[in-house]
């Protein structure tokens, strides 16, 4: 089932949310920077359309991917102890595949085709390492979150080399993005990620399937 996107761009502010729960968790840096995209459609004339639409569409199909990953993980998992965890970063990626619903709509950009198989793969796989326990479902969350960090740093390079003034905002919202991807990959590491048996075998594997996804999605 493909993610519905926004029907109109709504001026909307995202903040960071501290994560608070279970032990040893670390807080997310308060005062992030604030994230605010205030017009129906961004002008089209002077950008790359090529680059900005496989950018925008790959990470929309990621953002709803991870959901689905978090989904599966709190259907095994949610009334576990580490549930709350889980719980907060999805809130976290719920918040991501809002923005990136509503640049599709201002920079009007389509969706991939992906989305019902990436609907499906993503809960599966986020089920299936919850069915490890607890330490197999942050196995998971490192794996992901680390190819996504990297995504994103190799996006924050091309729009620098294109224009850093032209696609500040873009810019911003992927900066952002990109360090709680990584503040949710440290905290899987907290919670014993890498003690999963096959630890690296796993998060190969993933990885793995993680490259494949980030090409389908900018292309198709």
């Amino acid at each position: 089932m493909a993610a519905a996107v926004a029907p109109g761009l709504r001026c909307s502010l995202l903040r960071r949310r501290p994560l608070r729960c279970g032990p040893g968790l670390r807080p997310l840096p308060a005062g992030g920077a604030s994230l605010r995209l205030c017009s129906t459609r961004v002008a089209q004339e002077g950008i790359n359309k090529p680059v900005i639409d496989r950018i925008i569409r790959v990470d929309h199909a990621g953002e709803y991917g991870a959901n689905r990953i978090y989904a599966g993980q709190m259907a095994v998992l949610g009334r576990s102890s580490v549930g709350p965890v889980i719980q907060q970063m999805w809130n976290q990626e719920k918040d991501h595949l809002k923005k990136f619903n509503e640049l599709m709509v201002a920079y009007r950009v389509r969706p991939t085709v992906l989305l019902p198989f990436w609907n499906v793969a993503g809960f599966v796989l986020g089920a299936g390492s919850a069915l490890l326990g607890r330490k197999g479902a942050m196995a998971c969350t490192v794996a992901v979150e680390e190819s996504i960090s990297e995504h994103y740093n190799n996006q924050i390079r091309t729009l620098i080399e294109e224009d850093p003034e032209k696609y500040k905002e873009l810019l911003q919202v992927i900066k952002q993005f990109r360090d709680e991807e990584q503040e949710h990959h440290d905290i899987g590491l907290e919670h014993d990620a890498e003690a999963t048996p096959a630890y690296s075998v796993l998060k190969t594997a993933i990885q793995l399937g993680c490259k494949a996804a980030i090409f389908l999605s900018e292309r198709i």
